[in-house]
């Protein structure tokens, strides 16, 4: 299996190294694999679905 490393990502899903580091972080992305401090991510991984907030508006619950 073929890896990339988080700079590949980024580059290749237009997204910052950090974004691609918190995604891993939270196990959005099925096969990456830590090894130390290096993370290996699959080269046919697909980019997550972002799921922040975008509008700008955040609604606070009652």
């Amino acid at each position: 299996m073929e890896y990339m490393t988080i700079k590949e990502a980024a580059e290749k899903w237009n997204v910052s190294v950090r974004r691609v580091q918190t995604i891993c972080n939270e196990g959005l992305i099925k096969g990456a694999m830590k090894f130390g401090s290096v993370w290996a991510i699959p080269s046919d991984a697909e980019k997550p679905i972002d799921k922040r907030i975008k509008s700008g508006k955040y609604k606070k619950s009652k």
